[in-house]
């Protein structure tokens, strides 16, 4: 009874149904039909707390973009790997963000690090953490003159000498 009763609203309200070949009214600002769930058409993140942006590829440009021109503006050595790493992260998410911004499913996928929600979360994020990074001048901590050790062991089976589990049990003792 209330199908049939919600279709025969739906009918009236738009004339044609959607599945009939009609696109949604929304679309005619759009250049492809929006699909319910995906894209511009997504209603919800699937995250508690985390809503829908139809706006976060302008944000994640805007955002990583805040984090480059804070670093820039900082004593932050330009060599400290902390600034490496997130320039590269930086600089990546927004020339994707900004080549696909009429598609955040392609920049989700592009990125791997989660829905584009997320990626403008991470953002924020990220500059909490820059923010008590150069507050602590936490770079001055890091003594990059050290030599570190690397045992490498291609074989697992193989203790430190090279002798096989078995061998060792197998050995006489002294």
């Amino acid at each position: 009874m209330f199908s049939r009763v919600a279709t025969q609203s739906v009918k009236k309200v738009l004339g044609t149904p959607l599945s009939m070949g009609r696109k949604a009214p929304a679309t005619a600002f759009f250049s492809t039909e929006l699909v319910p769930g995906v894209g511009f058409g997504k209603t919800s993140t699937g995250i508690v707390g985390l809503p829908v942006d139809p706006e976060a590829c302008s944000k994640i440009v805007t955002k990583y973009q805040a984090l480059l021109d804070r670093m820039a503006a900082s004593d932050l050595p330009e060599t400290a790997q902390y600034r490496v790493d997130v320039e590269k992260i930086a600089r990546y998410r927004i020339k994707i963000a900004t080549e696909h911004a009429d598609d955040p499913d392609l920049v989700e996928e592009l990125c791997q690090c989660g829905q584009v929600e997320e990626l403008v979360q991470q953002a924020d994020d990220e500059m909490m953490v820059l923010d008590m990074y150069l507050k602590e001048r936490l770079w001055e901590e890091i003594d990059y003159d050290v030599d570190v050790e690397i045992e490498y062991n291609p074989d697992p089976s193989k203790d430190s000498e090279g002798l096989d589990d078995d061998e060792e049990e197998a050995s006489p003792s002294k």
